[in-house]
């Protein structure tokens, strides 16, 4: 009975282990059918980005910010050459990328989170540059913008990883 019951254990994991790697290849596989210019985001607490498409070639950051927009300029295989708010290229492997929509919040002033899409909306939240969040209905100049619960209109002027790449 032990036996049975260490055979239906590992036919589970193995099961487990077969449903993670497929869900990793259907993961790349939608993001190996964009073509770039597309924007993704960071997907982990922490991401090597290299100077090639490959684990031989050097780290050149160590990414600490999940949910960081990238803009994806180029694909090899399970790799993606991208851009970061700074202007800095390399690559990331696919699993480090999502394709959730976020954006970084820039500029010198503190921005703006409206009610609604409108400078005259009323201000219910402000957000300092650097601010990462994720981003969508993105229309007339603002999008909406939610960090760590909050959420609101920020104009488009004041982020990065909304425009067309």
């Amino acid at each position: 009975m032990v036996k049975i019951m260490v055979n239906q254990h590992n036919s589970i994991v193995r099961c487990g282990a077969l449903a993670l790697v497929l869900f990793g290849a259907a993961s790349a596989a939608g993001q190996a059918q964009q073509k770039p210019p597309y924007w993704a985001s960071i997907s982990k607490p922490e991401a090597r980005m290299r100077t090639g498409p490959s684990t031989e070639f050097p780290v050149t950051w160590v990414y600490k910010r999940e949910n960081l927009p990238v803009k994806v300029v180029a694909v090899h295989s399970v790799w993606r050459k991208v851009q970061d708010p700074d202007g800095e290229q390399g690559w990331l492997h696919v699993r480090l990328l999502s394709p959730k929509r976020a954006a970084i919040v820039i500029g010198k002033d503190i921005g703006a989170l409206r009610d609604a899409p409108a400078a005259n909306a009323h201000i219910s939240w402000r957000v300092e540059p650097g601010v990462v969040g994720l981003i969508e209905e993105c229309e007339k100049g603002y999008c909406r913008f939610e960090t760590e619960g909050r959420y609101g209109y920020i104009e488009t002027a004041r982020i990065w990883g909304d425009e067309a790449p």
